[in-house]
């Protein structure tokens, strides 16, 4: 009698358990997505999330929270404050950006650097378009640089972030976009979301499913000599949840002087734009900011030296694009990232 009874409380639970789930199913199925895009750091944010409100204003909020700590561009942001006085109170926003960008400077042997501000200039490439620099100019820059200093005290309970090299500049834009991503991800957490997909830029997080019950479905741009992103062709798309993803290439931002060409990417460590094979790198990370700062990193250090900081970093997963010995382009990824390659 007791043995049938147990039999009984069992079936009962398991389907409360079966019809709850179902329950739970049809709800989430029920609440719509929501899609936002608007215009910051220079550049789109898009949005979709599965909520059954519209979020929109507390993105624009938190986005103009990032741009007020990391805009070059914003005569009162705190980096424009550092790179004036060489001082400044950071808050917990900014100094989580600067550790961590300390962090990767370090794991890809100076290879990622926020200190590279005045060669993007005097190549051309940033807020100011010079004349190209000579060798002495080059090397006279480089004296200007350096993240070793940039020194992070605490002083009686505050975080001061000084440095006493005369004209230090610090430049976020190689990770201020992905980090964007990630608080506007953190936003979407906050709320309880689980499904969204947020793009700033094209650097990426994904959480959940989309809107047919999928896993998030993100394009890798075929890499071309074409400055417009209009008849974009797309190299592969990839099967991104739970995770970031960001792309760094050279193709699209460059210029010629004469015959010649100028890629975008500056390697600081030499003063000069890279000169190698690798068109584009695709990272996908646990954060944005990680992998937008890494895809920088590896256009800096060409494939061979990516793949070496790869094997240390088994988080990290690439998609690189490169000219092969024929002249035509080709590809590698991390193993781990074949199982998410869609075609």
């Amino acid at each position: 009698m007791r043995k049938g009874k147990k039999i009984y409380f069992q079936v009962a639970f398991l389907l409360f358990l079966v019809i709850g789930t179902i329950i739970i199913i049809r709800q989430q199925r029920d609440v719509p997505f929501q899609t936002n895009k608007g215009f910051i750091f220079g550049t789109t944010y898009h949005a979709t999330y599965q909520y059954d409100k519209d979020l929109n204003q507390e993105i624009i909020k938190a986005l103009d929270r990032v741009d007020a700590e990391f805009s070059m561009f914003n005569k009162r942001s705190t980096v424009t404050r550092f790179n004036q006085s060489g001082k400044i109170t950071a808050t917990p926003m900014f100094a989580n950006l600067l550790q961590l960008s300390k962090t990767i400077h370090q794991e890809t042997n100076g290879a990622f650097d926020i200190t590279v501000a005045p060669l993007v200039n005097a190549w051309g490439f940033g807020f100011k378009h010079q004349q190209l620099p000579n060798q002495q100019q080059v090397d006279s820059l480089r004296r200007l640089m350096g993240m070793r200093y940039i020194l992070i005290n605490n002083e009686n309970g505050k975080t001061i972030v000084s440095t006493r090299h005369p004209h230090l500049m610090l430049d976020f834009s190689a990770i201020a976009k992905g980090y964007g991503s990630d608080v506007v991800a953190d936003l979407m957490k906050r709320h309880g979301i689980k499904n969204y997909m947020i793009e700033i830029g094209g650097e990426i997080v994904a959480s959940g499913l989309n809107e047919k019950r999928l896993p998030w479905k993100i394009g890798v741009t075929k890499p071309n000599d074409n400055k417009t992103e209009e008849n974009e062709e797309l190299q592969t798309v990839l099967n991104i949840t739970n995770k970031a993803m960001a792309t760094s290439g050279n193709y699209r931002n460059f210029y010629y002087r004469g015959k010649k060409k100028f890629a975008h990417t500056i390697d600081p460590r030499t003063g000069y734009p890279v000169q190698h094979s690798l068109l584009s790198a695709t990272v996908i990370a646990n954060s944005c900011a990680e992998a937008d700062a890494y895809a920088t990193a590896f256009m800096v250090m060409g494939i061979e030296r990516a793949k070496e900081v790869l094997k240390q970093h088994q988080e990290l997963m690439a998609y690189f694009i490169y000219v092969g010995h024929d002249g035509k382009n080709q590809v590698w990824f991390s193993p781990s990232l074949e199982n998410k390659i869609v075609k």
